[in-house]
């Protein structure tokens, strides 16, 4: 075979490989939570020549909207409405998604608020604990047994739950602040905590949020939890429930220096890293990554796993006395 022989056939064989692996991502189905505003929709947009996306939110009109950007990069995607702070509807959204029997290869739990004042769910459950917490944990167990091993399944947290996390403390938080899930869902929180509207149940939520993750590492091996520090981001939807001086601050004022600030990040470079730990093929499991992709740690507190344990039995006992 001449040289000019061998080049082609590498060549053939090397478009191949690549023919092979876009039909395998096409293939794939990736499930999005909060995919209508920021890191979420961003990590939708990213993920679009992945394979097909199953969007899943509150409001059925933005979902559309996000439906439509995805199949405009020629991607493909379906949406389920869902409101994760309500128990019955995570249940019927779970049943929904395996109903549409796409071949599941990763979720991205990412919805989640950030109410500046108390608001309550319709079984009487703190909305942020509900929304950030203990939704995610049942869309996830709900879908666990039919997800593929190797699976990826990718948490959004956040380092304010850490009370040694020096932007963290300067920004008003005074990291998690758990006593009992119970307790949480009725928007309890342990004493000496934030003077942050709303700094305390959205810290705590978020620290579940990696205890979770780290205890489903260990109780299901065959699977990839991850989670990540998507960096602070002004202009994401999370400071909806703020003034509109605030949010026009965020957008206007903030977002462009966020490039620039450390710790930081913006919706699109959050979406690449996201994405990037959804379609990850290494056998990489609880580990917990920064805005950049690096790895970090968390609190001293969430790395017992004593009380990673303590989390996910007391969330799963608070969640299985709900009525069917």
């Amino acid at each position: 075979m001449s040289p000019t022989d061998a080049d082609r056939h590498r060549g053939e064989d090397r478009q191949g490989r690549e023919d092979r692996q876009d039909r395998q991502d096409r293939e794939d189905a990736y499930v999005v939570t909060g995919p209508t505003s920021g890191f979420g929709r961003s990590t939708a947009l990213e993920l679009a020549r992945h394979g097909t996306l199953v969007l899943v939110g509150r409001d059925a009109a933005r979902l559309d909207g996000t439906r439509a950007a995805v199949e405009g990069r020629g991607g493909r995607a379906v949406t389920v409405v869902c409101d994760l702070a309500e128990p019955a509807s995570v249940r019927r959204a779970a049943a929904e998604i395996l109903a549409l029997g796409l071949p599941l290869a990763g979720l991205l739990n990412n919805a989640g608020v950030f109410p500046t004042r108390p608001t309550a769910n319709s079984l009487g459950w703190d909305t942020a604990f509900a929304t950030n917490h203990l939704g995610p944990f049942a869309l996830t167990e709900a879908l666990v047994p039919h997800l593929p091993d190797g699976a990826r399944v990718v948490f959004v947290c956040s380092g304010v739950e850490d009370p040694e996390r020096r932007p963290a403390v300067v920004a008003g938080f005074r990291g998690g602040r758990y006593v009992s899930a119970e307790a949480s869902a009725r928007g309890e929180w342990a004493p000496g905590g934030s003077r942050l509207a709303g700094g305390d149940a959205y810290a705590t939520s978020k620290q579940c949020n990696l205890a979770t993750v780290l205890a489903f590492a260990r109780e299901t091996p065959r699977l990839r939890f991850t989670a990540v520090e998507p960096g602070f981001s002004p202009a994401t939807g999370l400071g909806r429930d703020s003034g509109l001086f605030l949010r026009l601050l965020g957008k206007y004022a903030l977002a462009p220096l966020a490039p620039y600030v450390k710790y930081w990040s913006t919706p699109k470079r959050a979406g690449r890293v996201i994405a990037g730990l959804l379609t990850d093929g290494s056998a990489r499991s609880g580990v917990y990554y920064d805005e950049k992709g690096r790895p970090m740690r968390g609190s001293a507190l969430v790395h017992e796993p004593e009380f990673q344990d303590r989390v996910v039995a007391e969330t799963r006992a608070l969640l299985a006395g709900v009525p069917a």
